[in-house]
């Protein structure tokens, strides 16, 4: 079982701890506060670093010279409360020398379909679709 909690600070600012006891500075993501991501931005950073995790790791299991590598998200949201996300991108952006574009494909795809915990229960959500570019190293 996991566990998390937040903590009201002021405001609609709070500190998030969960097991690891690393802290997440949360707040309402109104413009006129910047004290803290919002907890609709945490979502997309959990599903952008969930993926990158599998994806660097499968990369580099299989000897790719990754040099750089992100994971870009875009998502839209509805206009009526809840303000739900109804689609989403994830554009994986790899840098490397030779680095093989099916290597790159592969370990997406993989992400995808067996490891990405949070990819899983999104998708029931909403429609997410992912592109991948690679570049050599400048």
């Amino acid at each position: 079982m996991m566990r998390a909690e937040v903590r009201w600070k002021e405001g609609l600012d709070f500190t998030g701890r969960a097991d690891s006891g690393c802290a997440v500075e949360l707040a309402s993501g109104a413009a006129e506060t910047g004290s803290g991501t919002s907890p609709m931005e945490l979502v997309l950073i959990a599903l952008a670093g969930c993926t990158a995790m599998d994806v660097i790791s499968i990369l580099q299991k299989k000897r790719q010279q990754v040099t750089g590598f992100e994971v870009r998200v875009q998502a839209k949201k509805t206009e009526e409360h809840p303000r739900v996300f109804t689609t989403a991108s994830l554009e994986y952006i790899v840098t490397g020398d030779e680095v093989r574009v099916d290597a790159v494909a592969r370990a997406v795809e993989l992400s995808k379909t067996k490891y990405c915990s949070v990819y899983a229960m999104l998708k029931q959500a909403m429609p997410i679709e992912f592109s991948y570019r690679v570049q050599a190293t400048a």
